[in-house]
C-alpha cells in the first residue's frame, strides 16, 4: 500500500462504492507521485530530466521532458483506477479512460517544473469529481463539486497535503517504508499573517487595488496595516501553498496589464480550485482577488485564473481594497 490512511479519510463521503473508489484513486496517484519524486530526486543524474522538449502545452508553456514523463507516469497509474475521464494541463482534451467508472481526475502532473534545475521544491496537484455521463460535464462545473483534492510536494521531504472534504491531512512519504504515512491530522492556517508572496517585479502592470495594498505593505508599521510585512516568494505555487499552510501568509498571482496577463496564469480546473480546496479545508480562504474560488464555473478547459489563498484575515483585506476601487 503505498499510503496508510487515516481512519478518518473520506468517511464523510457516504457513498461507499464512490469512498473506496477515491481511496483507491489516491493510492494510484500516490504510486505514481513515488515514481516522480523518485526521478525528481536524481535531478541532473537523471538523462535529460530539465531539458525542453521543443514542444509547449495547449495553453502554449514550454514542455519539459520531465513535464511529459510525469504525465505519462498519472495517465498510466490512473488506468489501473476507477476513473472514466482525466484532464491534464499537459493534453490538450479530456482522455476517456473508461466511461463505466466512477470518478474524474484532473492533474497538474509537475507544477514549477522550471524550477526544476534550481532545486526548488516542485510538485504534483490533483482533483477528483464524481463522474458524470459525459467528458465535458465531468469537470465544466464549479470547483466545489470536488469530493477530493490534493498536493504532492517534492522537497526535503516528500509530502501529501489532501482533503475530502472533511479537513486537510499531511502525509510524508516515509523514505524507510516507502509509505506515506500520516504526520498532521489536520492541518490549521492561522486567520491572520504578516507574510505575503507576490512576483513584485510586476508591481508597473498591476490593477489599483494589487498596487495599493502592496504598497501599505511596504510602509509597515506606519501604514494603515499597522505591522511590518514580509514578502515571501518561491514562484513555485505547490512552493509557496505548503509554506502558507505550514505557517500561514498570503498568495497572490493577480491578473494584470501584460499580454496575455489579463486573468493571470494559473488554472481554474488542476491548480486553482484543487489547492482553493486544500486551504479552505485547512481554514484558509481562496478568491481570484474578490470571488471565491471554489464558486467559479469552469468555461474552458485550460481556463486562466487570478489567484489568491492563505490566512483569512490578509485575503479579505486585499478584496476590501477591490471593494474601494469599485
Amino acid at each position: 500500500m503505498a499510503i496508510k490512511f487515516s481512519s478518518a479519510f473520506a468517511k464523510n463521503i457516504k457513498d461507499e462504492a464512490v469512498q473506496t473508489a477515491v481511496r483507491k484513486t489516491v493510492v494510484s496517484l500516490a504510486n505514481a507521485c513515488k515514481q516522480i519524486s523518485h526521478i525528481c530526486a536524481r535531478g541532473p543524474l537523471e538523462s535529460g530530466m530539465g531539458t525542453q522538449t521543443g514542444a509547449a502545452n495547449t495553453d502554449g508553456d514550454a514542455q519539459k521532458a520531465l513535464d511529459v514523463r510525469s504525465d505519462e507516469i498519472i495517465t498510466a497509474a490512473l488506468e489501473t483506477a476507477p476513473v472514466a475521464y482525466y484532464a491534464s494541463e499537459e493534453q490538450d482534451s479530456i482522455v476517456t479512460m473508461d466511461k463505466t467508472e466512477l470518478l474524474a481526475v484532473a492533474s497538474d502532473p509537475l507544477d514549477g517544473s522550471s524550477n526544476i534545475d534550481t532545486n526548488v521544491s516542485i510538485g504534483t496537484i490533483f482533483s477528483i469529481f464524481v463522474a458524470k455521463d459525459a467528458a465535458v460535464s465531468s469537470f465544466f462545473r464549479p470547483g466545489s463539486d470536488q469530493i477530493c483534492a490534493g498536493v504532492f510536494v517534492y522537497g526535503p521531504q516528500t509530502t501529501l497535503v489532501v482533503t475530502a472534504g472533511a479537513g486537510s491531512e499531511t502525509y510524508v512519504l516515509d523514505p524507510d517504508t516507502g509509505v506515506f504515512t500520516l504526520a498532521i491530522a489536520s492541518m490549521k492556517i492561522e486567520p491572520s499573517s504578516t507574510e505575503y508572496a507576490i512576483n513584485a517585479s510586476n508591481h508597473h502592470h498591476w490593477g489599483a487595488p494589487v498596487r495599493g495594498y502592496i504598497e501599505d505593505c511596504l510602509l509597515g508599521a506606519c501604514g494603515p496595516l499597522g505591522a511590518k510585512q514580509n514578502m515571501r516568494w518561491v514562484g513555485s505555487l505547490v512552493a509557496d501553498a505548503n509554506r502558507i499552510l505550514s505557517r500561514g501568509g498570503m498568495f497572490m498571482y493577480p491578473g494584470d496589464d501584460r499580454p496575455g496577463y489579463k486573468d493571470g496564469r494559473l488554472r481554474l480546473l488542476y491548480e486553482a480550485a484543487p489547492v482553493a480546496f486544500v486551504i479552505e479545508q485547512a481554514g484558509g480562504t481562496a478568491t481570484d482577488g474578490t470571488r471565491r474560488i471554489l464558486d467559479i464555473d469552469l468555461e474552458t478547459l485550460h481556463q486562466r485564473i487570478p489567484l489568491v489563498f492563505g490566512s483569512r484575515e490578509p485575503v479579505q483585506a486585499l478584496a476590501d481594497y477591490h471593494k474601494k476601487q469599485d
